[in-house]
């Protein structure tokens, strides 16, 4: 459940779950641990799926998540082709995210497919989950057929 009082960080208010989600990559892109955390709500069930890892639920397990990905770095990552359901004080955005990466044949992107949900709270928008799937290695087709494997 939310907890009635607001984080230690940050004491500014998101005025919408758009402009969390650019925080949350800007962070991203700049291996921000500190500026990252400040956009997740204070609540004990948070929960953060990274693409092939397990999940992480509340706030010490979700930093530890991402300070063991910025150990390698600060990551090139670009949300593209949004789509966005809102609700009063409750969104849900899936995003496909555009990472750039280094490989042993050079440069290159690979694709991920994530759910981010967002929650008004008293001091503004925060983040609440990231769900990450598995990465791709070409982008993927919006309104494609039905994927190979089905749950």
């Amino acid at each position: 459940m939310l907890r009635n009082k607001p984080p230690p960080i940050p004491t500014f208010a998101l005025a919408s779950a758009a402009e969390v989600e650019q925080q949350f990559y800007a962070a991203l892109r700049r291996a921000d641990i500190e500026a990252l955390m400040s956009l997740w709500a204070d609540d004990d069930d948070i929960v953060c799926v990274h693409p092939g890892g397990s999940r992480a639920v509340g706030p010490a397990a979700v930093r530890a998540s991402f300070e063991a990905i910025f150990a390698n770095g600060a990551i090139d990552i670009h949300p593209e082709q949004a789509r966005c359901l809102e609700a009063a004080a409750f969104a849900v955005h899936s995003v496909l995210e555009r990472v750039q990466v280094r490989g042993p044949r050079g440069d290159g992107s690979g694709w991920v497919v994530a759910t981010n949900v967002y929650i008004e709270t008293q001091i503004g928008w925060r983040i609440v989950a990231h769900h990450a799937g598995p990465g791709l290695q070409s982008k993927p087709q919006v309104g494609a057929g039905p994927a190979a494997v089905l749950h």
